[in-house]
């Protein structure tokens, strides 16, 4: 399976390899594409680019574009929008809308990971619009609820 990933050079900006960087690894790292480093002021949230467009394998495949966990951990820098989806027909370049949720302003250099894509299967569904939904022991509990016993009726222990 192949993904392709096409090199966009704005402004002489070179955009760094898209690669994983082990073996094991489930994403593929995507760096920043800028001239000059940027700074991000806690509360802030700067649209990165990454300098590439990809051509996903088909109309069965999702992009997903999370955060690095060290970038995250390390540095408060998160992305804003929480997961980013890049949908099979997107052909424009992948940004990656990184939020200083830390204290301190922070840095992001010119080929600094920024984000990762990873690419994974969709299942497309049909929509049925009923008027009720089958029974499931879980009901409605919501935000908290399993692992916690739920009467029969509705009280929560």
């Amino acid at each position: 399976m192949q993904l392709k990933v096409k090199r966009l050079e704005k402004s002489g900006v070179p955009p760094m390899p898209v690669a994983y960087q082990t073996e094991g690894s489930a994403g593929l790292d995507l760096a920043a594409a800028i001239s000059e480093p940027l700074e991000i002021n806690p509360g802030e949230v700067i649209l990165i680019p990454t300098g590439i467009a990809v051509e996903l394998p088909g109309p069965e495949f999702v992009g997903l574009v999370f955060a690095r966990s060290g970038l995250s951990t390390r540095e408060q820098l998160g992305l804003a929008n929480g997961v980013g989806v890049i949908d099979s027909d997107y052909r424009g370049e992948i940004h990656a809308p990184l939020y200083n949720f830390g204290k301190q302003p922070r840095r992001i250099e010119p080929g600094q990971r920024v984000a990762q894509l990873v690419v994974m299967p969709i299942c497309r569904v049909e929509v049925a619009y009923v008027t009720q939904l089958g029974e499931s022991r879980r009901g409605e509990g919501g935000f908290g609820s399993t692992g916690r016993l739920i009467e029969p009726e509705g009280n929560v222990r």
